[in-house]
């Protein structure tokens, strides 16, 4: 599985030349989305509607968020061949609006056009589109979007992709399966690893405007690399994280662990994602501790479904109290990352799932004391608060009732 939160860098572009004061702008990162407009697309599977009609739709809210700093191109494959010569059907594909500056009416109109015809031809798509990419040293990203297998071998896309990673251009693929199909899924994630971007399974129109939009947002985001880690069997042992993004592997319903040092007056933010990159059962979990090194818990983040995904996210935040006096020494905080995921027998479990652990420490909020005090997130405290505040009040409810049955016999 690539890597879920790796970006590209972004800028807007400049033709005048920088003077020496001023800042030197970057290049605008290029985006290209790859369409699948075979014949398989009028199947009616997706939220009531057609494949291609769900994706003309998704397509229009994406065409609408695009950011400004993002050249944003369009490209097709099995458009516009409609019979069985197989040499024919496999050079079906071209590109339907050229990377640059977004015309949102143009893109609209282009993309309305599109009817479901016929092959699909995946190899030759990618390589077409990395040539349309071609060009500055701004980075690249090709969002591709398919229902199907490619059916134009022996050009492997997979080796396409490899091809194009070697090219050494900084060119990212992310793919998005509309059928959940193990083969399907099985070439799409090949071509997503090999360049270090996503696959991503949607069966619903949102999740595909959702996913699409995330993925070209990102081209404007600066580039995170990742740093590989390795977590520990115990906090004791625990590898110590700095801000930042790191990958790592874990099988299923294992505990790893990781330590952060948080100064006073700092909050701790920090998120997980497991990446279920093989079949896995619909019933699964995972959770996002932070605890003390005496194993005391400090607040948690917990996620879990009962249906197929690809990716599940959890996070937290802990707000350390800045003290009264100088003392300024650091809380060591331990991060358990586990999970429920479980697996047919016919499944392998090793190596283990990938992961993506996110640490930030920033400024805490001018509450961090009162709210690390309560302990939210372990959820004691506040549960004995409410219960107090229960008993008051019910106490007091039944002395003003005493109270009124007492004046009442009186009179």
């Amino acid at each position: 599985m690539g890597i879920l939160l790796a970006t590209l860098t972004a800028g807007l572009g400049s033709a005048l030349p920088a003077s020496a004061d001023e800042t030197p702008t970057k290049a605008s990162p290029k985006v290209e989305l790859v369409l699948d407009v075979s014949g398989s697309m009028r199947t009616r599977d997706i939220d009531g509607q057609s494949r291609m009609s769900a994706a003309k739709q998704a397509f229009n809210e994406v065409l609408d968020a695009v950011p400004e700093q993002v050249q944003l191109g369009i490209r097709t494959l099995g458009a516009d061949y409609p019979g069985d010569d197989r040499k024919v059907g496999c050079k079906d594909t071209k590109q339907l609006y050229p990377v640059g500056p977004l015309d949102r009416t143009e893109a609209k109109t282009a993309v309305a056009t599109l009817a479901p015809t016929g092959w699909t031809p995946i190899g030759p798509a990618l390589l077409g589109a990395a040539d349309d990419l071609e060009g500055g040293d701004s980075t690249r990203r090709i969002v591709l979007i398919s229902d199907g297998e490619d059916t134009c071998g022996p050009l492997d896309p997979c080796e396409v992709a490899r091809d194009i990673a070697a090219r050494g251009i900084h060119l990212v693929i992310d793919t998005l399966g509309l059928v959940p199909n193990a083969k399907i899924r099985q070439q799409l994630t090949c071509i997503a690893e090999a360049t270090g971007g996503t696959y991503t399974a949607v069966q619903h129109t949102d999740e595909l405007s959702g996913r699409v939009k995330q993925l070209v947002d990102r081209a404007a985001e600066p580039v995170v690399t990742p740093v590989a880690t390795e977590g520990a069997d115990s906090c004791a042992d625990a590898p110590e994280l700095k801000p930042g993004l790191y990958t790592d592997r874990e099988k299923f319903a294992e505990h790893r662990w990781y330590k952060v040092a948080v100064q006073p007056g700092q909050e701790l933010r920090a998120s997980v994602s497991v990446f279920a990159d093989r079949a896995v059962n619909n019933d699964y979990g995972m959770l996002l501790r932070a605890v003390t090194t005496h194993g005391r818990e400090i607040v948690r983040g917990s996620e879990s479904g009962t249906g197929r995904t690809d990716a599940i996210s959890s996070g937290l935040r802990y707000p350390k109290a800045e003290l009264d006096d100088d003392e300024s020494t650091p809380e060591t905080v331990c991060l358990q990352v586990s999970n429920s995921f479980s697996a047919p027998a016919s499944v392998k479990t090793s190596p283990g799932m990938p992961i993506e652990l996110t640490i930030d420490l920033v400024d805490g909020p001018d509450e961090a004391a009162d709210v690390a005090a309560f302990g939210l997130g372990h959820g004691w405290w506040l549960l004995g608060l409410l219960t107090l505040t229960g008993l008051i009040v019910g106490l007091l409810f039944g002395w003003i009732s005493r109270w009124r049955v007492a004046v009442w016999r009186t009179n």
